[in-house]
């Protein structure tokens, strides 16, 4: 009996949890209608706040919360949370469209390098999808594949076993490629090596000491790759490759 009771009490409680955080996302998402973005902006931080405390997060919030920076003016915290909902959903063209036109307000216009155009291809493939999607596609493959051995294994008509034959060959391949994109996915939202920096102006130093020399400096909304810590220092990399380090103040993690 007590057992139910506290069961009947995680419920409710999950459920006052959710209808608090629907009611929140409602008044910002209103806030943002009526071009108050200050408090749309605190009431989608407040949202996010408590996903990360759950251990979740939404493509969907941190847009919106993108959204309201913009609106109101931080392009960097735009592009931050931008950043934040492509990770989670790289496929959505509105969030690219959005993070690309921010980007345009930024200082710093850096070229990268030249990449193998089959290297940009397969990224570019990987992202339609995220890390869910695939991995659910390479399930699907999978069974295909099991059909396809099953009834190499258990048909008679030689055209029938020898076109599930290849075909199951190609289902594995696909299966594999699925499966490494979905790793890869998943490996980034873990990982998170990469920020923006955040600074007004940040100085990118040879070496973790404030007495190294200049190497260039980088202005907000710059996005990072980030390689190595050491101490209140960060060892960044930007788009051209260039490498320098700077403090961990000027840098947040996407």
């Amino acid at each position: 009996m007590q057992a139910f009771k506290n069961i009947l009490i995680l419920i409710l409680l999950l459920c006052a949890t959710l209808s608090f955080a629907q009611s929140t996302v409602e008044s910002a998402s209103e806030a943002y209608r009526t071009e108050d973005y200050p408090q749309s902006i605190r009431l989608y931080e407040q949202v996010v706040a408590q996903n990360v405390s759950e251990g979740k997060e939404s493509a969907e919030i941190y847009y919106n919360l993108g959204n309201a920076y913009f609106r109101n003016g931080e392009t960097a915290k735009a592009i931050l949370n931008y950043e934040r909902a492509l990770l989670l959903s790289p496929g959505d063209s509105d969030i690219r469209h959005n993070l690309r036109f921010a980007r345009t307000r930024i200082e710093d216009k850096i070229d990268t390098s030249d990449s193998f155009f089959l290297t940009n291809w397969v990224n570019a493939f990987k992202n339609l999808f995220n890390s869910n999607t695939w991995a659910t596609i390479a399930v699907a493959l999978f069974i295909g594949f099991l059909a396809c051995i099953a009834t190499f294994l258990f048909v008679r008509k030689i055209w029938i076993r020898q076109t599930a034959f290849y075909t199951g060959i190609v289902i594995f391949v696909f299966m594999l490629v699925a499966n490494g994109f979905a790793f890869s996915q998943k490996n980034s939202r873990i990982q998170r090596n990469t920020g923006i920096v955040m600074a007004a102006s940040a100085s990118i130093m040879t070496s973790p000491d404030a007495n190294s020399q200049e190497l260039f400096r980088l202005h907000e909304g710059t996005k990072v790759k980030l390689n190595k810590t050491d101490g209140n220092w960060i060892e960044i990399e930007i788009a051209n490759g260039s490498v320098g380090w700077t403090s961990k103040e000027n840098v947040e993690v996407i």
